[in-house]
């Protein structure tokens, strides 16, 4: 049967996790169709039109579709549902708290964060903290999948020539609302989407020591900032440039971790990056142990120093 993935997108702009999940789909079923659900957001249905691999877009456009609510949402998805024999979303916060309503209404069981595709029932899905990877099977009729961004290249954004059709968008249930929302807006990449990443961790001692060395070197790589979940935890950053297991999970081209041990929980979102760099001054510190390049060293003086020759 074809496969369903439930666009991510802002109603302006389709969401890069999108063919992310495009790319684990068509592994799943070659014939694919995109749920672009919300409210004057037919730039984002034509933009997944234009994907390479996509079949057909389902548009549905009202305004109780325009803030993303789970609940309506997920009664969209389930509307079309029976067509399909695989519905998919990334397991990013939009797809977290959209698809495990799905599978509840479908009466299935989720295969959540998968890495790699088997088959059309058999997928890789990581536990533990990343530190084994579970092989399962679902022999439900309607396979319910979050895919982990990291683990599949992105589809072409460009290529595809889909038909954009309109579909009944489905009633308001009234079971929730939007009653506000604060979002960052930064001139930096999003971390998620970056490819190049500089971290800093507990070890840069403060907040104002964190912004001190960090932004000049991320301004110098064109990166984003991250940090460690005891930097957050401490205030050096803000909750949003969490990476790790209870953050966000990233595989830039290139990530630069200053001043972080390396606990398990942080290694789990960054340890697909391409290329690892560490500064720390603990030679024993875990984060040797999955870096490329490692540099034991004061990072008081080497981050400097490494602007200097940038």
């Amino acid at each position: 049967m074809t496969a369903l993935v439930i666009a991510e997108h802002d109603n302006q702009v389709l969401k890069p996790s999108t063919l992310n999940t495009l790319a684990a789909a068509l592994l799943c079923d070659p014939q694919v169709h995109v749920l672009v659900a919300g409210h004057a957001c037919a730039a984002v249905a034509q933009a997944a039109a234009q994907a390479a691999g996509v079949a057909k877009v389902l548009h549905a456009d009202a305004p109780q579709l325009a803030d993303g609510l789970a609940e309506v949402t997920a009664a969209q998805a389930l509307a079309l549902a029976q067509a399909y024999g695989h519905i998919l979303a990334p397991a990013t916060a939009f797809g977290k708290n959209l698809m495990p309503r799905v599978a509840a209404l479908l009466d299935v069981a989720q295969v959540s964060d998968i890495i790699h595709v088997h088959g059309p029932d058999t997928f890789d899905r990581p536990i533990y903290a990343g530190n084994a990877i579970a092989t399962v099977q679902s022999v439900d009729p309607i396979k319910v999948i979050t895919v982990r961004t990291t683990g599949f290249d992105p589809a072409a954004a460009t290529g595809g020539a889909a038909e954009v059709v309109r579909v009944d968008a489905v009633a308001d249930s009234g079971l929730s609302s939007l009653s506000g929302r604060e979002t960052t807006r930064s001139e930096r990449p999003e971390l998620t989407a970056a490819k190049v990443v500089v971290s800093g961790g507990r070890g840069l001692g403060s907040k104002e020591t964190f912004e001190a060395l960090l932004v000049p070197l991320a301004d110098k790589l064109g990166a984003a900032l991250g940090a460690s979940r005891a930097a957050v935890d401490a205030g050096y950053a803000p909750n949003d440039w969490q990476v790790g297991q209870t953050g966000k999970i990233v595989a830039p081209q290139l990530y630069v971790a200053v001043g972080i041990s390396g606990a398990i929980q942080h290694l789990a979102g960054m340890k697909d990056s391409k290329v690892i760099v560490a500064i720390n001054k603990d030679e024993e510190a875990p984060i040797f142990g999955v870096a490329d390049y490692g540099l034991v060293a004061d990072l008081f003086t080497a981050v400097p120093e490494l602007v200097k020759q940038l």
